[in-house]
């Protein structure tokens, strides 16, 4: 009887035992989302619990905007209200607000996620020409004083971190230089390249003077993307950045393959074949048949689950040999009102008083537990590696 009730008692702590984990598959904050629309505006704080919800679901990183002309909208102290000063400290003799940065990377770091700052948009008192919100600065000496301000704030040893010694200590490394100058949206100075070169490097020998370990990742390049990195490297763009970034909007996934493809033979023909591509913003909007004017990328809720799916395992196939460091899908909370695409691209959706999630949501889920070597465990949502 010895056998037979030993072999019962096996049986039963095996039920009882935790699925294992899998072997992770990629490196830790691979998969990560933007972070951007009510998660970071003025009524944020109506949508904490999306960060406990983000990381249950796998985020490990998150890129967010860091609005230059909101954080010094004033040159000097003296022409900030009185009604206001509360919120400005100096940053190199500029009055400067951080609230808005801080709320982020206090809700990454609480979970253990990074962020890759996104620095864009002149303020009014630095831009080449003011009233135009596409305008380049005038100097871009006054940017990389800013950049260096946040890495100063947020890096190693930032006096973020002093302030808030409660808080894992997850101190941003990788800097971000503006969003898609290649459209005159985001940059009006077109032809972009020499001009966006000169904020580059400016901003990259500030950043690196702060903080010598730092990464500088270029800006995420859409659309005709390898003809826009070609025209950066034409303009001497070699070693003025550690990573390429690219916005791969397009059809089917597949093409999306194509486009880190093309930009991989610019890289090579320009000697940067040893760096990383990062994809900072991958995305399907779910907007089909809700706007007047398609873009040509909309698709059906069904569609974005399918397609972010299908990236993911081609990117993921794809990693090592294509030199894949990060992937950012666009983005997890929106709206689904306004004139833009972009507004039915979260996983998570504002829809009158409440919050839903898109059939995208549980894809996501089940690929970053799948990536990051987590397993299913009963009574809790995941555990990982």
């Amino acid at each position: 009887m010895r056998g037979p009730l030993l072999l019962a008692v096996l049986l039963l702590v095996c039920a009882a035992a935790p699925a294992a984990a899998a072997p992770r598959e990629v490196p830790r904050g691979w998969l990560g989302t933007v972070v951007d629309g009510p998660l970071t505006g003025p009524s944020a704080d109506a949508f904490g619990g999306e960060w406990d919800l983000m990381a249950a679901r796998g985020v490990e990183s998150v890129r967010a905007a860091v609005f230059w002309d909101e954080a010094q909208p004033f040159a000097t102290a003296a022409d900030v209200p009185p009604e206001a000063a509360a919120r400005f400290r100096d940053a190199g003799g500029v009055p400067t607000d951080f609230t808005r940065t801080d709320a982020v990377v206090a809700a990454a770091a609480a979970r253990g996620m990074s962020v890759l700052p996104v620095l864009q948009r002149s303020p009014a008192w630095a831009a080449r020409r003011r009233g135009d919100p596409a305008s380049p600065p005038a100097d871009p000496a006054t940017f990389a004083a800013f950049a260096a301000a946040l890495v100063q704030r947020y890096g190693p040893g930032g006096s973020f971190w002093a302030e808030r010694p409660e808080l894992p200590r997850v101190p941003a490394r990788d800097w971000q230089i503006w969003n898609e100058p290649n459209l005159p949206g985001f940059w009006s100075t077109q032809p972009f390249a020499r001009s966006y070169l000169r904020l580059l490097r400016a901003a990259r020998a500030a950043i690196r003077a702060a903080d010598p370990g730092a990464r500088v990742i270029l800006a995420g390049l859409p659309n005709y993307s390898w003809r826009a990195l070609r025209a950066i490297y034409r303009a001497g763009g070699r070693g003025a950045f550690d990573a390429v970034a690219l916005h791969p909007f397009t059809g089917p996934p597949r093409f999306v393959m194509k486009l880190i493809r093309l930009a991989r033979v610019e890289m090579a023909r320009s000697g940067d074949r040893h760096l990383p591509v990062w994809v900072t913003e991958l995305s399907w909007p779910a907007s089909a048949g809700k706007r007047p004017r398609p873009g040509g990328f909309e698709v059906t809720d069904a569609g974005q689950a399918a397609r972010l799916g299908e990236a993911l395992r081609r990117l993921r196939d794809a990693r090592v040999r294509l030199g894949i460091e990060r992937v950012y899908w666009y983005t997890w909370l929106s709206t689904e009102k306004g004139p833009g695409a972009f507004d039915w691209a979260g996983l998570r959706r504002v829809r009158g008083a409440r919050v839903a999630s898109a059939p995208a949501l549980d894809v996501y889920g089940r690929w970053a537990r799948r990536l990051e070597g987590c397993a299913k465990v009963p009574g809790d949502a995941r555990r990982c590696r």
